[in-house]
């Protein structure tokens, strides 16, 4: 439950208003408010109370807070600190913060904050609610496994695409219900943003040690000085279009934990608003961030593809590797104000400071984009072209568009979704989807039928004109298999496609076949007996041999960034050999 604190010297920044369990009015024992030593006693005697009635306590301690754990339950108290990002130095502080922590968590864990409770009694024998004086205050949770969090599970192997994805879902869903930020407040201007990364580098300045580790974070003052002008129309036209919302605020892989097959996000900024009140992007940055990091890029861009999806907020691509970098460097500042603490003992010490460094070269690899390319699938209704694109996202860390779902987006009702008119309407969506995706610096890979040739060629042309490579994976499956899987897949109403046996035996009718031109450089895949990530990373080495053809040798940045190898170690734009004919001409065959 390690905060990432990083709003020393924000203006704007301030405890939340109070809302929530709890209301009861309280005065501090005699003598003035608690301060952090006699607190630690208060906590040491709460742990024995606790102990003597359910057993074993764990008892941990953060910059902030400390947290009991006793049987189903957790107790965390905060610390009467005075840290340039908080203040909880009074009672009443921290009970405000206490209720806006609960009523902020209650969002997305619901199953773990159940309740605010009082410190009752005196420091030598205190007691956690009941009615008498109120010494401190508590937020109860549910007690969970420490071996469930997203950074022990990814440590063991234990988290898959379907746990990334699902948790995309939630946030996606979170994010399109938040509440957009009101006006007359600072959070989510140019100067704000600014003003955040502006501190964080300054505090990792007077925390950095070694002329190396100065070095790096010169190198990342210049990146990130470089990267911010361009993006000040991009910041206000977010925040103007609702982009800003009161979001989670410190969303990476130790705030999650899995209960089931489900991630639930916990520990939520509640102690300064303008580090919860941010572009929704930035808000799955920091998760897409510590997920690469951490050594798994497919779960960071099956996360990212599948978020987009649900929110359709394909412009916040433009914004993204900037938030990213900035994450790592909180990651970094977090790491080693740890470091920092007296009690830490040396080798975790030492730990913590590898990590801080491992996150600050992350940071000066994560600010510039995979190199783009333009991929599309072709075959019918049931082919297993959606499970292809999906493997794709994990093998080259592609974003994937679906018809199905931009379709459906464009017209909710379902009574005209098969028509020409919305035929061609979709496709020409999937298109402006695409032009955005890849001048953001993404490849793409666009699930859809692909069963007329004009439909082909407007990606074709698509990728000509911006000089990026082109793809096309030729998706095949016998006939019954199809309409097995079409049939299946209605039946259990799980997917966005509404296509039925009729439409499948439409489409077997009426398709119009690839070429020959088009068949003798497809990318062909049988799905017949199923597909895997082995496999279709195998059909994907044409994507990869063209990537790394394309660009100049000794340019590592998009490798160190996404984890993918050599195969990604080049840059997009002028200069980088993407105005080469082999990008404009990538078409190879691929059987696996």
């Amino acid at each position: 439950m390690q905060r990432s604190t990083h709003a020393a010297g924000l203006p704007g920044v301030q405890a939340s208003p109070a809302a929530g369990p709890g209301q009861r009015a309280a005065a501090p024992e005699a003598g003035g408010e608690l301060t952090v030593a006699l607190q630690a006693c208060m906590v040491d005697r709460l742990a024995a109370v606790l102990k003597a009635g359910a057993g074993a306590v764990l008892r941990m301690e953060t910059q902030i807070s400390w947290v009991l754990v006793s049987g189903a339950h957790a107790y965390k108290v905060k610390k009467a600190l005075r840290l340039p990002f908080l203040d909880y130095t009074t009672l009443a502080a921290r009970h405000t913060c206490c209720q806006a922590e609960y009523r902020l968590n209650q969002r997305l864990a619901p199953e773990l904050y159940l309740d605010v409770v009082p410190v009752t009694g005196s420091l030598a024998h205190p007691a956690l609610g009941g009615a008498g004086h109120v010494l401190d205050y508590a937020v109860k949770m549910a007690a969970f496994d420490q071996r469930a969090l997203w950074s022990r599970r990814l440590e063991d192997g234990g988290l898959d695409d379907g746990q990334a994805e699902a948790l995309a879902v939630r946030l996606g869903q979170f994010h399109l219900a938040a509440p957009a930020v009101p006006a007359g407040v600072p959070w989510g201007t140019p100067g704000y943003i600014a003003h955040t990364v502006g501190a964080t580098l300054a505090e990792l300045s007077k925390q950095v040690p070694g002329d190396a580790g100065q070095a790096c974070l010169a190198g990342l003052r210049k990146l990130e000085a470089a990267s911010r002008p361009p993006l000040f129309p991009v910041f206000r036209q977010r925040r103007a279009g609702g982009k800003v919302r009161e979001c989670h605020g410190d969303l990476h892989c130790g705030n999650i934990v899995s209960l089931g097959r489900q991630g639930i996000p916990f520990d939520g900024i509640e102690f300064a608003d303008g580090l919860r009140w941010i572009d929704v992007m930035d808000d799955v940055s920091f998760l897409h961030m510590d997920l690469a990091y951490r050594g798994r890029p497919d779960l960071a861009a099956r996360l990212l593809s599948r978020y987009l999806e649900v929110t359709g907020d394909y412009d916040g691509l433009a914004v993204l590797p900037y938030y990213r970098m900035h994450r790592a460097l909180v990651r970094a500042k977090v790491l080693l104000e740890r470091a920092a603490q007296d009690h830490v003992p040396a080798a975790e010490r030492a730990a913590l400071r590898a990590a801080a460094d491992g996150y600050l070269r992350f940071a000066r690899g994560s600010a510039p984009a995979p190199a783009p390319a333009i991929m599309v699938t072709h075959g019918c209704a049931g082919s297993g072209k959606s499970v292809l694109s999906r493997y794709v996202v994990s093998a080259l860390g592609a974003l994937q568009i679906r018809s199905d779902v931009e379709r459906k987006r464009i017209w909710p009702a379902t009574a005209t979704l098969y028509s020409a008119a919305a035929s061609r309407r979709t496709y020409e969506r999937l298109a402006a989807l695409a032009r955005a995706i890849v001048q953001s610096g993404w490849p793409v890979i666009v699930d859809a039928a692909f069963l007329r040739a004009w439909q082909r060629e407007l990606l074709r042309a698509l990728a000509a004109e911006l000089s990026v490579p082109f793809f096309l994976f030729d998706v095949r499956a016998p006939e019954q298999c199809m309409r097995e899987r079409v049939a299946a897949r209605l039946l259990n109403g799980l997917d966005a496609s509404d296509a039925g046996v009729g439409v499948l035996e439409r489409q077997l009718q009426n398709q119009e076949p690839l070429t020959e031109e088009e068949l003798a450089h497809a990318l062909v895949v049988d799905t017949g007996a199923g597909l895997d990530l082995q496999r279709v990373r195998a059909a994907c080495a044409p994507v990869l041999a063209h990537a790394a053809a394309g660009h100049p040798p000794g340019d590592t940045s998009t490798g160190e960034r996404y984890g993918y190898g050599p195969e990604f170690e080049g840059r997009r734009g002028a200069g980088t050999g993407m105005e080469s004919r082999s990008w404009r001409r990538a078409y190879c065959h691929c059987r696996p």
